[in-house]
This record gives C-alpha cells, sequence and structure tokens, in this order.
C-alpha cells in the first residue's frame, strides 16, 4: 500500500509539473542513479565506516554461521566497525552478496544470546530482501524530488502549464510527501526484521533485551558516520541518537518501545523472563564477554 501511495504520488507530480516526458526523464535518471547504488551500495556503506572484515575464527564470524545456516542463507561477510556507539547494519543487494557488521561498542555492551539476536535480526533483513525494497523506494522517492527540482527551473510542461501556486506546492511538498513515505516503509520492514529475527535466534526476549540497551546508549553515546551522514540512520538496527520516544513521521526506526512490546507478544507468557524497564537499561558487568574486559 506504501509503495502504491508513492507511485501514485509520483504519477500525480508528473503530471502536474513535467508532462509525460519530463516523468519519463527523472524516472530513468532517478533509476539509473539508483541501479549504480543498488550494484555499489555495499562498498560504499562499509568504506564509509571502515569497516574491517572478520574470519571464522573471531567470535563475532563464530555467532553469525549458525545463524545464517538455521535461516537457510548462505554465509554472508562478516564486518567489524571500530566506533563506540552500539549498533549493527546488514547491507548487500541480495542474499549471495550480503555483509553484515557490528560495532565494537555493541561487542562490548550485549552478552552472547544478545549479540545473536541483533545479527539473527541483520540476517532477517537480508533474507526479507530489504535492501531491495528500500532501493526501490529510493528510485521513485529520487525521481519525485528530481521533478520538484525541475518544477523550480521550468514551471511546468510548456503544453499545460498549471497554476503558480500549485507548482510551488507540488515542489515542496512533494519531496517531503515522499519522504515520509520512504521512512514509513523503512519502519514496517524493522518491524518485519524484529519478527523474522526472532524466530531465527529463537530467543525474541534477548532480541527486546537488546533494543532496549542500544536505544538508550544510542541516546548517550555519538557516532560520527551518520552525524556526517544522516542518511545512514536508516541502516542501522536502532536509530543512532536521532529518534524520538514515539513513532513519527519524521522516524527512519519504530519507536524502541512498540518494538519490544511486538516481541515480548511472541514470547509464550509463562516463559516470558521478567526484566528491567524496557529503556534505560544498562549492561550488566556479571555478563560474561570477553569484549568488556579493557
Amino acid at each position: 500500500m506504501l509503495m502504491a501511495a508513492l507511485i501514485a504520488l509520483f504519477m500525480l507530480v508528473g503530471y502536474l509539473l513535467a508532462g509525460t516526458g519530463g516523468m519519463l526523464i527523472a524516472l530513468l535518471v532517478g533509476g539509473g542513479m539508483n541501479i549504480f547504488a543498488y550494484w555499489n551500495s555495499d562498498k560504499l556503506v562499509l568504506r564509509m565506516h571502515d569497516a574491517q572484515e572478520v574470519g571464522p575464527g573471531h567470535p563475532l564470524h563464530r555467532i553469525v554461521a549458525p545463524l545464517a545456516q538455521k535461516a537457510g542463507l548462505p554465509m554472508p561477510r562478516v564486518y567489524l566497525v571500530d566506533q563506540p556507539q552500539p549498533n549493527a547494519f546488514a547491507t548487500g543487494r541480495n542474499p549471495e552478496n550480503a555483509a553484515v557488521a557490528a560495532t565494537t561498542g555493541l561487542m562490548r555492551m550485549l552478552d552472547h544470546d544478545e549479540i545473536a539476536a541483533v545479527m539473527a535480526h541483520e540476517l532477517a533483513h537480508i533474507q526479507n530482501r530489504d535492501t531491495l525494497v528500500m532501493t526501490m523506494t529510493a528510485t521513485i522517492a529520487g525521481a519525485i524530488s528530481m521533478l520538484g527540482t525541475m518544477a523550480l527551473f521550468t514551471g511546468g510542461s510548456s503544453e499545460n502549464r498549471p497554476n503558480p501556486i500549485v507548482a510551488i506546492a507540488a515542489m515542496v511538498l512533494a519531496p517531503m510527501a515522499a519522504a515520509l513515505v520512504q521512512m514509513a516503509i523503512s519502519r514496517t520492514r524493522e518491524y518485519g526484521a524484529d519478527a523474522r529475527g526472532a524466530e531465527i535466534c529463537g530467543q525474541p526476549h534477548k532480541l527486546a533485551s537488546a533494543l532496549a540497551r542500544l536505544h538508550d546508549s544510542a541516546q548517550h553515546i555519538p557516532n560520527p558516520v551518520a552525524e556526517r551522514n544522516p542518511a545512514a540512520a536508516s541502516l542501522y538496527i536502532v536509530s543512532p541518537g536521532m529518534g524520538g520516544v514515539r513513532d513519527n513521521l519524521f522516524s527512519t526506526h519504530p519507536a524502541a518501545e512498540n518494538r519490544i512490546a511486538a516481541l515480548e507478544a511472541m514470547e509464550p507468557a509463562a516463559s516470558t523472563p521478567r526484566r528491567p524497564s524496557a529503556l534505560g537499561l544498562k549492561s550488566s558487568a556479571s555478563r560474561a564477554n570477553p569484549w568488556r574486559q579493557g
């Protein structure tokens, strides 16, 4: 439904501002840009984070391998990002060309089962083809923004020039509306990855616990990459310090409380462990994790 709304918005803006010819040109150029991003996004993202690939002997690789096997996925490349903010992301155009990454901050903060739950979430993004879905939405949203830019210089097509007020409104509001729909699609994909990730790891409460810890820490520990490149915010499992406490139109991620509640609902009532409040969790020093030493 959201994709249909985005396509309908694109068609409406194209009709109002540029006619059929301008609409097709914008779509082709926007599509070309995003095809390039689709084939090269994993390299660009990993380079942006200065991510270092780790081999089978690394603890993170040993965590991901059985999860990928359980999910029925090819083994993705595994990367470590030297960054204090605890976070993780997945990239790659399909399961055969995928990569998952976690920060050193995440490795230090979470216990083994929580790390496994987070990586299962990232594998779910790969299995659900979320990179493909978000590339498609980026193509359409980018084309809409391009049409808005065209309106700034042309004022509409010569054969059907719109009312100037309509042109200005479309130029300003259409790209904003497209971005809002794009963010809404991103939020729905996070819920889907949470649900599938909980199935892969078999411990929804561990993913809920990890989300709470990561969300709390992301509000206090900076993320230089996301600060330099705000568009990278949608990559991470939790918003890198730029989200609010509730779902809203301008969030790339659902509210942490809502995600945690959905995961807890997956647990049988009798087996759901008691845990501290959903947000404001601190990592326990009693949890065995060699990454916390030093």
